[in-house]
């Protein structure tokens, strides 16, 4: 119990490590190459969520950034302050032709906890509220049925929003790619989180991670 009690302690010191660094603008939709689109989505630490998203087929880029706030140019010490409105995402760039909107939307769900609207798993807080950020009705319409779906399910509300998308700021460089650049860190902050744990016990096999 002491080794897993220093390693949630070390794992949350990682979390919030904040170098030097600025986020950036995100590329305008409309600058994507024909026959790409682009999908955001919040899970907590936008770390795991960009694992899990980046080896599914079809998937070109993801990119860790914050949306659905107030702030221009907003840096991640003020957005996990909570001073922006902004929660932690990712930004999917995928090849409809290969995976659709539906199938990023399953995967989704079962990377997250729906039913913990106050942050996800050991990260608390609206900067880590879980969201799907909408480009249009159709995939608001999706989103809701699977929201409808997954409550009659489990008998349980779910706490997802289901929000319009809003500008999309990528986080400064340390935070991308950050699963395969510190790959010790990135497992001991996921383990200690208790991230794939609880998605276990939500969704048995069904899990993600």
């Amino acid at each position: 119990m002491r080794i897993l009690a220093l390693l949630a302690a070390a794992s949350l010191i990682a979390c919030t490590e904040s170098p030097a660094g600025s986020a950036q603008d995100a590329p305008d939709a409309a600058s994507l190459p024909e026959g790409q689109a682009r999908a955001v989505f919040a899970s907590g630490c936008f770390w795991c969520t960009e694992a899990d998203f980046e080896d599914l087929d079809g998937v070109i880029d993801v990119v860790s950034g914050y949306t659905g706030g107030t702030v221009a140019n907003p840096e991640y010490r003020q957005v996990v302050n909570g001073n922006t409105g902004h929660v932690e995402a990712v930004e999917i760039i995928y090849d409809p032709d290969t995976v659709s909107y539906e199938a990023l939307l399953d995967h989704y769900w079962r990377n997250v906890d729906p039913f913990d609207g106050g942050g996800q798993f050991c990260d608390r807080g609206d900067s880590y509220a879980p969201a799907i950020f909408v480009m249009n009705e159709d995939e608001r319409a999706a989103a809701e049925a699977d929201s409808t779906q997954i409550e009659a399910r489990f008998g349980e509300a779910v706490a997802v929003r289901i929000r319009d998308a809003e500008r999309f700021w990528p986080a400064e460089d340390y935070h991308q790619d950050y699963a395969v650049n510190n790959p010790i860190r990135y497992q001991r902050y996921r383990f200690g989180c208790r991230r794939d744990q609880r998605l276990r016990e939500i969704w048995g096999d069904e899990a993600g991670g």
